[in-house]
């Protein structure tokens, strides 16, 4: 299995996760582009997950399973749904990487439309409720009670994002992107003032979603997660949040709530407005920002599936290349209405 020296990650298991049972077999869970994700599976029937950088080279503050890891496990007991952890290992003679393991949660992972097919209307309806309702309960947890006050700086989240994810482009950059430069100018000038604080996920969309009757089992994909302005949240989870008739006929995989009987992007702002007393009227810029944000972190996968660090996933590179540019183009028009 690449990515997993499986003597090794066994005998870690075996000296690290009481339950576990040899011998184990691992899996590449597809859907990730970033941080690889295996299903293990033990002797006994018990279900693991083990999270690891991608292969080759790649920026470290980018793939810090360490911090992932910290972050899971301190708001396990939050209220927040996220998967138990049983162990970080930061011995690279193991596997190469640091990585680490945490439970496997039942549901169904809303990657795409067909996904969510099985969902009923009543179900539909429920999640996109608890959606909001969950990114809520997030952005109400004090980051010192569970052990976060430290994750980072809760001020200039947007001045920090735009130094960040500008250095990411320029150190990923493999073709010129003229609308990039524009929006980069655009957010600089347009940026709002940040209104306090919370934990922010970063990647929060129904991808990142387990669902199981209704609602949202777990939350995966903590590596981007940080302190700062919670609207980056809203907007990135609006911009995946897309109703049927927003769908544009390309290749490649319709997101869950293009099926239609979600809650509307209205709906989702104002569960969200009257669950934490926050002013949305310059959602857009958000919106903005992290369609911004997401072309950068597109950049960098598209880099390394050219370096061929991204193992045996496979990638239409055109098209992924072409959907940097809409990106930009989108955000522009976004900011428009700001």
């Amino acid at each position: 299995m690449e990515g997993i020296n499986e003597e090794q990650v066994s005998a870690w298991f075996t000296d690290n996760v009481p339950e576990a049972v040899a011998p184990l077999k691992f899996g590449l869970i597809s859907g990730g582009k970033s941080n690889l994700t295996y299903q293990v599976n033990d002797a006994t029937g018990n279900v693991y997950v083990l999270r690891r950088p991608p292969l080759g080279h790649v920026l470290e503050s980018a793939h810090d399973m360490n911090r992932e890891h910290r972050i899971i496990s301190a708001l396990h007991n939050s209220g927040v749904p996220v998967a138990k952890t049983y162990g970080m290992c930061r011995d690279k003679d193991v596997n190469g990487a640091d990585f680490f393991v945490m439970e496997c949660i039942e549901g169904t992972v809303l990657h795409d439309a067909d996904a969510a097919a099985s969902m009923t209307a009543d179900e539909r309806r429920s999640f996109g409720k608890d959606v909001a309702d969950v990114l809520v309960k997030l952005h109400l947890v004090e980051p010192d009670d569970v052990g976060l006050g430290d994750l980072g700086r809760r001020e200039a989240f947007l001045d920090r994002q735009l130094k960040r994810w500008t250095g990411q482009w320029e150190a990923t950059k493999t073709h010129e992107e003229p609308e990039m430069d524009e929006l980069l100018t655009q957010l600089h000038q347009n940026k709002p003032e940040q209104v306090g604080s919370a934990i922010v996920h970063g990647d929060y969309r129904p991808g990142n979603f387990m669902h199981k009757d209704g609602k949202v089992a777990a939350i995966f994909d903590w590596e981007l997660c940080t302190l700062g302005d919670p609207l980056a949240d809203v907007g990135y989870l609006l911009n995946s949040w897309q109703p049927p008739e927003d769908i544009e006929e390309r290749s490649g995989a319709s997101p869950p709530t293009g099926l239609g009987g979600f809650p509307s992007r209205k709906e989702m702002t104002n569960w969200y407005a009257r669950g934490t007393g926050r002013d949305l009227s310059q959602i857009n810029y958000y919106r903005a920002f992290s369609h911004w944000r997401l072309a950068c972190i597109a950049q960098g996968v598209y880099k390394r599936f050219l370096v061929g660090a991204m193992g045996d996933q496979e990638m239409d590179l055109e098209e992924y290349r072409s959907v940097i540019g809409r990106w930009a183009i989108t955000a522009l028009e976004l900011l428009d209405n700001v």
